[in-house]
């Protein structure tokens, strides 16, 4: 089935996706790390085998900087679907990434949970984000998707506390967002605020799940 949105480098996306059958994909804080881990590091227009492999690669790299596929604004995982915010950085480089992603994180997964098969809910999902207003609430809604459901924030792993600057970072590429507000403060009251609109527009938690996960 051929996707309805083309990706364009220098455009900016949503990808969110879900675990088979609305599994849980990260059972416990490990897997959540193996998945950051994953994000870092099948970042690269190289190929790198797998993590444990690249970890040798890392040893004998004699320095330079690897293109990078795509460029994170924000991210959320909770237990059984992600939300990223994505800036294509080279041709390709969404898809490129997301199937190294997928086959390298189903890999992991599987083995150590002795299972077979599909892990996430088909092809990832993917929305254009095709004005900056709408990057600007995608942004809010993703730092916070945890409140959306209800999740403690030990329970998820997201980037809010990278854009409010209670856990110093570079993994993002935040100016695009925070370069809009006179500080970190603005964005933070825009976010929580731009997140009970959302919330109050769409109904509950369970309307906003489906629309974006349908």
């Amino acid at each position: 089935m051929k996707r309805k949105v083309n990706f364009v480098t220098g455009e900016f996306y949503h990808i969110y996706n879900r675990g088979v059958d609305k599994r849980t994909i990260f059972s416990d804080t490990y897997d959540m790390k193996r998945f950051f881990q994953s994000m870092e590091e099948f970042n690269v227009e190289k190929a790198i085998g797998s993590i444990y492999e690249n970890s040798f690669l890392k040893k004998n790299q004699l320095g330079g900087e690897a293109s990078k596929l795509v460029n994170f604004v924000c991210y959320c995982l909770n237990q059984n679907h992600y939300h990223f915010v994505l800036e294509q950085v080279l041709d390709g480089g969404i898809e490129k990434f997301m199937q190294k992603l997928g086959t390298g994180y189903t890999m992991y997964f599987n083995n150590k949970y002795k299972r077979t098969g599909s892990l996430f809910q088909g092809v990832f999902k993917a929305s254009h984000i095709n004005s900056n207003e709408y990057l600007l609430h995608v942004s809010a809604y993703v730092n916070l998707n945890n409140r959306v459901h209800k999740i403690d924030n030990s329970l998820s792993w997201n980037s809010w506390n990278e854009y409010i600057g209670e856990k110093p970072s570079d993994f993002c590429k935040k100016d695009i967002i925070l370069g809009q507000f006179d500080n970190k403060d603005e964005y933070k009251k825009f976010a929580e605020s731009s997140l009970v609109d959302i919330l109050e527009r769409k109904g509950n938690e369970k309307d906003v799940e489906n629309l974006l996960l349908e």
